[in-house]
């Protein structure tokens, strides 16, 4: 049945009503006025154009078109060589083993500039960089403080970069221990009396958050009798100041510090804390500073902050790990935090991580995820998120571990008798050790039985010419390449006196009788690599989580 058309309801309205909506909207448009008025808004001329009576009507036109078109032709190159530079990129990120010889006629052909942000996209490029950077940085300072992390001092001393600065002749060294408040008192002053015999040595601790000037804080305000945090204390910054003052006021002109020393010992954190306002960029990643910077202390003392040492690939592989910057040198999780665990005290660790005896690397990566909760799916425990905490545990600032002092002293060979007496020449070393007493007495650090102790690897080898970079890296493939060799070799021998041994015990009786006929060759074949799959099996299905719940 067909349904009856509804009628639309008319829109006729009386005119008292119809009047009255046109004065409420007479009303409300008045009141935007006025506010509008009030507000100062006025609405947007437009532009009238080039009037008819205007001179040169149609060559200003021209003009203004062509200005339009040469604007947008330059916005398009721009869009082109961004989406160039980005293809770049990703070729570089998709095969890191091109070569610098292939790049440079690809720069040539974009028409892009060597920048320093394009310096560290390549490993090569980024590494001369830091060597330039380096040898500025020495040759335009009077004093050249050398950083030292407190808990292996050793192993934070380069001697190429020392052989320089004394054979320059001119300048000072002067060696910083930072990062005090990580290592037991006794072994803090016994490295002071094993530095100092060598060269003048400040005890610091650096202060990791400067407070900015003219900026304080509420929670400052309401606590400003109170004890201040331990993270913001400095220790030891008056002694240095006394030190390098004394200096100037002997030279008698204006100088320039220097400060060096590989990555993550605190050469930023120091500048900071001296300037006492964040100048230099901290933080826990390693190779933040990228160039020299110079910071003026006052009138007569300027200081520049320089990129850290390129270490040597043909170090230890310990001493790689903990002084090669992740973005310079690709280090592997596993095999750094590996390599450290190796040199550190087994039963300290074990106590330290709370984690029960381990026979080996992976063990302990493996307990250590359990015992964080990193898991991956199917319950698998993280390894190799385990293997990196450790490397950052150590390579940061809040891990207490230190190495013991050799038994007898040895200077370098490019230190002499005349040499330590230059180096410590024109410095107050009597005030510089009663600072150093004071900074002793006041920095709080932990005790031997909540430190673990690291057997250091000694001095780190690094470079300086940027010839020695290319040089130095295929040394190092070569020797890697014959490590993989012999480890393979060592392990078919082991594995085939295992088989051998296994299979003796079968085969005994046939070897008392006749000689083997072709099928029974064919027989002990077959069953030799039956003995190899199932021994490779169960190396394989072996799994240390289920010994360790």
């Amino acid at each position: 049945m067909k349904r009856p058309k509804l009628k639309k309801a008319s829109k006729r309205m009386t005119c008292h009503k119809r009047y009255k909506i046109q004065k409420k909207v007479r009303e409300h448009h008045r009141k935007l006025r006025k506010e509008a008025k009030k507000r100062g808004h006025k609405k947007p001329r437009k532009d009238p154009g080039v009037p008819n009576s205007a001179p040169f009507k149609e060559a200003l036109l021209r003009e203004a078109e062509l200005r339009k078109q040469r604007l947008e032709e330059l916005k398009q190159q721009q869009k082109l060589d961004r989406q160039k530079e980005l293809e770049k990129k990703r070729k570089f990120e998709t095969n890191p083993d091109i070569k610098p010889s292939n790049v440079e006629p690809m720069e040539k052909a974009f028409g892009l500039c060597k920048t320093e942000n394009k310096a560290k996209s390549g490993k090569q490029n980024s590494k001369k960089l830091y060597c330039q950077e380096l040898k500025k940085v020495i040759e335009a300072s009077d004093v050249v403080l050398e950083v030292l992390d407190a808990r292996d001092p050793l192993g934070c001393r380069c001697p190429q970069v020392e052989e320089a600065i004394v054979q320059s002749g001119q300048k000072k060294l002067v060696l910083i221990l930072n990062k005090s408040d990580l290592v037991p008192k006794e072994n803090l002053e016994s490295w002071l009396n094993y530095l100092k015999k060598e060269l003048p040595t400040v005890v610091f601790r650096a202060s990791t958050k400067p407070k900015d000037k003219g900026k304080i804080t509420k929670h400052v305000k309401a606590k400003k009798n109170a004890a201040p945090f331990r993270s913001e204390v400095c220790f030891g910054k008056e002694g240095l100041w006394k030190l390098l003052g004394g200096f100037q006021e002997t030279c008698g002109k204006a100088i320039r510090v220097g400060v060096i020393g590989f990555p993550n010992v605190g050469k930023s954190s120091i500048i900071n804390s001296l300037k006492q306002e964040q100048m230099c960029n901290v933080g826990v990643s390693m190779g933040l500073t990228r160039s020299m910077q110079v910071v003026p202390l006052d009138k007569q003392i300027t200081i520049i902050d320089s990129p850290s040492f390129i270490v040597s690939p043909l170090n230890s592989s310990s001493a790689l790990a903990l002084r090669s910057p992740a973005s310079i040198e690709v280090v592997k999780p596993m095999e750094a935090a590996s390599a450290i665990l190796a040199q550190a005290d087994a039963r300290q660790v074990v106590l330290k991580y709370t984690v029960p005896g381990y026979r080996n690397s992976l063990e302990f990566f493996t307990m250590l995820a359990q015992r964080r909760g990193m898991h991956q799916k199917g319950g698998i425990p993280n390894v190799e998120g385990a293997a990196k905490l450790l490397w950052s545990e150590w390579t940061g600032a809040s891990l207490a571990y230190y190495c013991c002092t050799p038994t007898s002293w040895t200077p370098p060979p490019y230190f002499n008798e005349s040499t330590v007496v230059d180096m410590k020449r024109d410095f107050n070393l009597e005030e510089l050790e009663k600072n150093n007493a004071q900074s002793i007495k006041a920095i709080k650090g932990p005790h031997l039985a909540n430190s673990i102790l690291f057997q250091s690897s000694g001095l780190t080898n690094g470079i300086i010419e940027e010839k020695d970079i290319h040089e130095e890296l295929p040394k190092r493939k070569e020797r890697k390449q014959e490590e993989e060799e012999d480890d393979k070799d060592s392990d078919q021998e082991i594995i085939d006196e295992e088989v051998d041994e296994k299979s003796s015990g079968m085969f005994a009786a046939e070897e008392t009788g006749e000689a083997l006929s072709e099928e029974s060759t064919a027989g002990e074949q077959s069953t030799r690599s039956f003995i190899l799959d199932k021994m490779i099996e169960e190396d394989d299905a072996y799994d240390f989580s289920t010994d360790y719940v």
